[in-house]
This record gives C-alpha cells, sequence and structure tokens, in this order.
C-alpha cells in the first residue's frame, strides 16, 4: 500500500487530538492529579500486558540503573511537571490552547539537548524557534487599551495562568524527552544480542519505567495534599472514567504505538511532521464540542506554529 507510513502518522495526529479532547473533559470532571494518577495506572497496565504477551515477563527487562535514572528523570519531568502544567492548562483555557503551546516541545528539547548534552544548534533550528512563537503569538496576544490607538498595547486574550502553564507543559514535553533519549540510548546497550522482542518493545518498556516515576510522584502529591478521597469518588464518576480511559487509549497507548509504526515505513521527518498537527486537528473539534470561537488569525497563527514545529523534522 503506497503511503501506507503518511497514513499512519496522520492517523496518530488525529489519535493525540481525541486524547487530548478526552483529557480536557475528564481533568474538568475529577481534577488534575486523580486523572494523572489513574492515568499512569492505566497505562502501566496496558504495557505490562504487553510485554507480557510478547517476553514473557510483564516487566522492562534487560535494564541497568543507568536507564532507570535517566528514564525515572524523564518521568519526573515530562509526566509529573509537564502534565501537570499540560492538564491544567486545558481547565483554564482548554485543550485547543494547551496543544498549541506543545508545539513549543521542539524549542525546549532543542535547548536542552544543547545544555545537557553538548548538541550543536543549527541555524534551522533557531529559525525554526521563532516561526514557532510567531505563530503562538498571533493565536494568544491582541491588542488592547483605549480607542487611542497610541495608548493600546499587547496582551494575552486568556489568563496568563494559563498561558504559563501552556508554556510550562511545552518545556515538560521537550525536556522529557530528550532525556528519555538519553535513558533509552542506555537501555539499547544494555539489551542482548538475539533479544529481539525485548528491542522491539523497547520504546513502551521505557515509557513503563517513566510511569511508574511518574505515577508514584502524583500518589506522593496526593497523600501530601490528602485527596485520596476525591479519588475514590473519580473512580466511582462513570461519566470521568470513561473519559480517562479514552485518553489513554488514544494518548500513550495507541498513540506511542501507531508512531512508532510510522517510523517503520517512512522518513522520521514526514513522520514526526504529519504527527505534529494535532493543533490543527483540534481546532473544529474544540468549536463544535466546547463551543470555542476560534478566529481567523488564530487559525493562521496555529498553521504558522505547526510549520515551525515541522521545520525542526525536516
Amino acid at each position: 500500500m503506497q503511503y501506507i507510513g503518511e497514513s499512519i502518522a496522520v492517523a496518530v495526529s488525529v489519535s493525540w487530538t481525541l486524547a487530548a479532547l478526552f483529557s480536557e473533559a475528564a481533568t474538568k470532571r475529577m481534577g488534575v492529579l486523580n486523572l494523572n494518577v489513574v492515568r499512569m495506572l492505566l497505562s502501566m497496565l496496558f504495557i505490562s500486558l504487553l510485554l507480557l504477551f510478547f517476553t514473557g515477563t510483564p516487566f522492562p527487562s534487560h535494564t541497568n540503573p543507568q536507564t532507570w535514572f535517566w528514564l525515572g528523570l524523564s518521568g519526573l519531568v515530562g509526566y509529573t511537571f509537564g502534565d501537570i502544567c499540560l492538564f491544567r492548562s486545558y481547565i483554564i483555557i482548554g485543550s485547543r490552547f494547551g496543544q498549541l503551546f506543545m508545539t513549543l516541545a521542539p524549542i525546549a528539547a532543542s535547548i536542552a539537548g544543547w545544555l545537557i548534552l553538548g548538541q550543536s544548534m543549527s541555524l534551522k533550528a533557531i529559525f525554526a524557534m521563532m516561526v514557532v512563537i510567531s505563530g503562538i503569538a498571533m493565536s494568544v496576544l491582541t491588542r488592547s487599551g483605549n480607542d487611542n490607538s497610541h495608548h493600546k498595547h499587547l496582551s494575552f486574550k486568556m489568563p496568563l495562568s494559563g498561558v504559563l502553564y501552556g508554556i510550562g507543559a511545552g518545556v515538560g514535553q521537550g525536556v522529557g524527552l530528550v532525556l528519555s533519549g538519553k535513558g533509552m540510548e542506555c537501555y539499547s546497550q544494555s539489551i542482548p544480542e538475539g533479544a529481539d522482542a525485548v528491542r522491539w518493545l523497547m520504546p513502551f518498556a521505557s515509557t513503563f519505567m517513566r510511569a511508574v516515576f511518574g505515577g508514584t510522584s502524583f500518589i506522593l502529591l496526593m497523600a501530601l495534599r490528602h485527596k485520596f478521597k476525591s479519588l475514590g469518588r473519580s473512580v466511582r464518576d462513570g461519566k470521568a472514567m470513561g473519559a480517562t480511559l479514552a485518553a489513554t487509549m488514544t494518548g500513550p497507548f495507541i498513540g506511542v504505538s501507531m508512531s512508532l509504526m510510522a517510523l517503520r515505513y517512512t522518513s522520521a521527518g514526514i513522520a514526526q511532521t504529519l504527527m505534529s498537527l494535532t493543533p490543527i486537528f483540534i481546532l473544529l473539534p474544540s468549536y463544535l464540542l466546547f463551543k470555542q470561537k476560534i478566529t481567523k488569525l488564530e487559525v493562521v497563527g496555529t498553521i504558522i506554529s505547526v510549520i515551525g514545529a515541522s521545520l525542526f523534522f525536516l
């Protein structure tokens, strides 16, 4: 079948769009901490069943301390910090703008790779950063003030807290990605020859290790804030659990597996570009489901920011 990789990559964007919409609905019903605890546990359960079926053990095998360190750190940065910011942004500014700020992830990843791993930063990457930031600015900034144009100034058309949470989500995602790459590099070196199933499922096992640290940190936060009673109420909320299950299936489980399939059938640059279309795909559902007003400038800004994010991979 022609363009199978490209088709799968587009399907990944659709899957992640659904995950964002379901997550917004679940977050508003059960709260950020409750959602993340349940999501982490469900994700670990699904991955454990997958590992058990293909490798004979429900837990990651052939790991080493370096792998756990880097992937654990990635879980704390990407899941604990990044996801708390992301889901808080869903509550305040909605999943549409929350996903728009996720286009900052490649910028954060480039800077983190430069600072942590000593990677070089090309002129193309710097140009892509400027394009992404310009697109986001078009979408979230507006001119305000009195009727005298000399006294008008730029301001956010949404709460500043939502903008800051959105920025934090993009930074957490990007830095967590770099730390994950370092962890998977250590993991790859520890897998023996002949363990093909383990090597093929390495991204899923890595996600499991990240979820162990992320889930544990969420549970500790709940304990410190005495929120376990609210967790019990959330679990008994059928609509909240349905949205959470759907968000988990379409996000960390189906989305991840399909993204790996896309990389097998097409180039990484094309796959990553097509998988970055979520901020565009989410525009229409946000309007239809959540009655969010969308302006032409916001649409143009979103497209520009997605193009900028794509430049990192082309």
